[in-house]
This record gives structure tokens, C-alpha cells and sequence, in this order.
């Protein structure tokens, strides 16, 4: 294993033990048995760090693009609210820390502008799906494709919420939770 993938490895166990408030790259850096400096070289800050280990180290969203014309529309979306009850249990843990510390949210909200990142993504992630589903004529003109994501993030986002303010490590039931949220959507 490389430097960068123990260097991730390490970020993910850290951040999800710490939260992002309280983790430093210094103990990162132990963590991942490198120096701070070599952390440094790899990535810019704790924040990039962050985006790194949910876009590499985080359950994956399917790409729109691969689900559209697969399966019913609602057996997709039901998929892709899955991976967001994982995503979101995984990663609510480590940023919920963030919230209560408002100079260190304000930087670490520049922090992922600055990369291009932040909490719309999953929501934005599900929107392009359906917006593809509307263009392919396989979900009616009538659904608000940016609504109708929101809704579903957000569902899922308060389930993973539900599972760590029980200490729990994942949603439970979770395909059942994802089919129930997307019958309440209606698309």
C-alpha cells in the first residue's frame, strides 16, 4: 500500500474517531506512521484531506449516467438512496463535529469551496440523475428533479443521523428505509 493510501486510510479512521473539529494532521500523521510534512505533500490541508477520504475511502454514489435506462426508475433512485444511507453514515459522523465550532466551520467551508466540494454533492449527484430520467422520457416533465433530490438527501441524511445518535455504525434496515423514503417521494 502507498504512502497517499495509508495517509487516506489513516484520515478516515481518525476523522470518523475525532470528527473533523477535533482531528489534527498531526495525528493523522502518526496515525498513517509518515511526517506531517510528508502528509503535506500529498495533501493540501485537513479539508482536502476530507474530500479525499469521501471520495475515496466513503461508500460510491453510481454514476447518473450508468443508471439511467437499467432498471425502473424508482428501483434506481432506491439504489441511489441506499448508497446514500451508507455514504451518510459513514461520513455524518466525521463533519457533524464541525457544526458546533462556528470560526472552524467558516474556514473549513472555505477550505471545500476553494476544492470544489461541499454538502449539496450527494443531492447534486441524484438531481443529474433524474434530470437525465426526465430527458430520456422515463420520469414525467411534472417532477421538480431538484426537490425531488433534496427530499431523498435529506431523508437519508436524517436516517444516518438517527444511526449515530444511536452509536450505531450504519442505518439499520437499510433497504427497507431507502423503498420506504422513495414511495414517500412519489416520482
Amino acid at each position: 500500500m502507498g504512502t497517499r493510501d495509508r495517509i487516506l486510510d489513516a484520515a478516515a479512521s481518525v476523522l470518523r474517531e475525532r470528527g473533523i473539529a477535533r482531528a489534527t494532521t498531526k495525528e493523522i500523521a502518526r496515525a498513517a506512521g509518515c511526517s506531517e510534512a510528508l502528509l503535506y505533500k500529498y495533501f493540501a490541508d485537513k479539508q482536502a484531506l476530507f474530500v479525499g477520504v469521501l471520495t475515496e475511502r466513503a461508500p460510491r454514489l453510481d454514476p447518473p449516467a450508468a443508471l439511467v435506462g437499467r432498471a425502473t426508475v424508482v428501483e434506481n433512485v432506491t439504489t441511489l438512496v441506499g448508497q446514500l444511507l451508507a455514504f451518510y453514515a459513514r461520513s455524518f459522523p466525521m463533519a457533524a463535529s464541525i457544526l458546533g465550532a462556528p470560526e472552524l466551520l467558516a474556514a473549513h467551508r472555505a477550505g471545500l469551496s476553494r476544492l470544489g466540494a461541499g454538502p449539496e454533492g450527494p443531492a447534486r449527484h441524484v438531481q443529474s440523475y433524474l434530470e437525465a430520467e426526465v430527458e430520456a422520457g422515463r420520469l414525467s416533465d411534472g417532477v421538480d428533479p431538484s426537490a425531488a433530490s433534496r427530499a431523498l438527501a435529506g431523508a437519508a441524511l436524517f436516517e444516518a443521523f438517527l444511526a449515530a445518535y444511536a452509536g450505531l455504525p450504519e442505518v439499520p434496515d437499510a433497504d427497507e428505509r431507502a423503498r420506504t423514503i422513495v414511495a414517500a417521494v412519489r416520482l
